[in-house]
């Protein structure tokens, strides 16, 4: 039979979500605890991929066993992983269900702290002594909507078939001093979000024109385009599907 984890993770302490050889991932720890509990290996497979420091306040991964699972296992699973990962629940679903492949739209959050705060240290970059002009950062935002190819913003060595994405939203929002990027599309490519997040801070800041901007994603040139965000203030908040 085959289940849905639904789970979430601070990202400070892991080498991103995807197991390696010689670094602590989450995968690792999820694989660990529900092999031990169920006494069997097993592997899940995530939704996405999360790199070194990123969060996720909402993640998914599927995974395969005979046993019949009940509410209590999310509780079994809490009780052998670390503080900073948190099983929600464990859903059964049907045979071919795929966390990653079956995802309909994926979100994200960047959040910005504009000047010093130690309680967010790890959880936001924060930006001291900068104006930003936040109405011209949403005006480059909805550039996005215009476009499908985003290789500007894509890791260079990267094994897609394809540079192309529906971005359906793409807006700053300030409270207070929390400036938060919200960013929703079908599917996003490596370090996508971390590059148009710093790329529009270099609108924000007047660096580079809202004309500078088209023609960064009309290049498709990753040089082009602004340094990455820290990955300490990225969150992917939502993975939607169909049948959940």
């Amino acid at each position: 039979m085959r289940y849905f984890i639904e789970l979430a993770y601070k990202g400070k302490k892991y080498h991103g979500w995807q197991i390696q050889p010689d670094a602590v991932s989450v995968q690792e720890k999820i694989n660990k605890a529900i092999s031990t509990v169920l006494r069997e290996n097993i592997m899940i497979t995530g939704a996405g991929r999360t790199d070194t420091g990123v969060h996720a306040s909402q993640m998914f991964a599927h995974f395969d066993t005979d046993a019949i699972l009940t509410n209590q296992f999310a509780f079994r699973l809490n009780a052998l992983l670390p503080d900073d990962i948190v099983i929600f629940n464990c859903k059964l679903v049907h045979d071919t269900a795929h966390a990653r492949f079956d995802a309909t739209s994926r979100s994200y959050e960047y959040k910005i702290w504009l000047g010093r705060n130690p309680f967010s240290l790890d959880t936001s970059w924060q930006l001291y002594n900068q104006q930003l002009n936040i109405d011209l950062m949403n005006q480059a935002g909805a550039i996005l909507y215009k476009h499908q190819d985003f290789e500007c913003f894509s890791k260079v060595k990267t094994d897609v078939h394809t540079f192309n994405c529906d971005i359906t939203n793409a807006v700053w929002k300030l409270n207070g001093n929390e400036l938060t990027f919200h960013i929703s599309a079908n599917r996003f490519l490596r370090n996508m979000v971390r590059a148009i997040v710093g790329t529009l801070i270099d609108v924000g800041t007047g660096k580079i024109s809202l004309e500078d901007f088209k023609k960064i994603i009309e290049r498709k040139n990753r040089s082009n385009a602004g340094t990455s965000a820290p990955a300490k203030g990225l969150f992917l908040t939502k993975v939607a599907y169909d049948y959940i």
